[in-house]
């Protein structure tokens, strides 16, 4: 099989590659820097939402815990818009894929959104709808679990994991993380979905890999960026 190289593998093109995937690498970062300072805002709500509607509120820490997960919207979908022009050198159809997991996610977690902000205007106008504060604080979990929950596993994990081994423009062993991360992260939430156990149940086992495997492509590509000048394998842009 004959091998071609970018037309772009030296000199300015190379330069401009990686500058994108630096910017790639750093919007990877971001995800963490505002999913997880997020979560950890919304899960007193979620744990207790009767209780917020009744009680004093905590309405400036949800409007955060939302604009956090604002941001990390336009960093998700920065972070498959970004790596689409040097993806589909390699695989046009996983470069689409990875794309559209994102968009998927996305979805999900604004629709999450407007649970939450759903919940701050009961607090205002209804704070007797303790019911629907609690259905309201379930639907943001299901959210979270069809988005984040098995749409990533699928998206960063298999696809994007695939994509990185099979081009190499990462090392090959970091990348095996996703490919069995995602997998194993996906069967951890199958689980949660069907009631096989609970959210917390060995959650370490199934999100390690996984997470790993995110937080090691962030810094990898934001410090080194990625292997561009690597060949590619002639109709792999179909």
């Amino acid at each position: 099989m004959n091998n071609r190289y970018f037309a772009d593998a030296t000199g300015e093109g190379v330069a401009n590659d990686q500058k994108t995937a630096r910017t790639f690498g750093v919007l990877f970062i971001v995800t963490f820097l505002t999913s997880i300072p997020a979560a950890l805002l919304l899960q007193p709500v979620l744990n207790d939402p009767a209780g917020y509607l009744t009680g004093a509120g905590q309405g400036t820490q949800i409007r955060l815990a939302v604009f956090l997960e604002f941001l990390l919207i336009i960093a998700n979908v920065g972070t498959a818009v970004v790596l689409y022009p040097i993806a589909r050198r390699r695989s046009k159809i996983l470069a689409i894929g990875y794309v559209a997991a994102r968009i998927i996610e996305c979805v999900f977690i604004a629709a999450g959104i407007l649970f939450m902000l759903g919940l701050v205007s009961l607090h205002h106008d209804s704070p007797g709808s303790t019911d629907l504060a609690l259905m309201l604080a379930a639907l943001k979990d299901w959210t979270f679990l069809l988005g984040p929950g098995l749409v990533v596993p699928l998206g960063n994990g298999l696809i994007l994991g695939y994509l990185m081994y099979s081009s190499g423009l990462v090392p090959r062993r970091m990348t095996w993380l996703g490919m069995i991360g995602g997998p194993l992260l996906l069967v951890g939430n199958l689980g949660v979905l069907f009631g096989l156990w609970q959210p917390t149940a060995a959650a370490g086992l199934f999100v390690a890999p996984e997470f790993l495997w995110e937080l090691l492509l962030g810094m990898y590509a934001a410090l080194w960026g990625l292997r561009c000048a690597a060949p590619v394998v002639a109709g792999s842009e179909r």
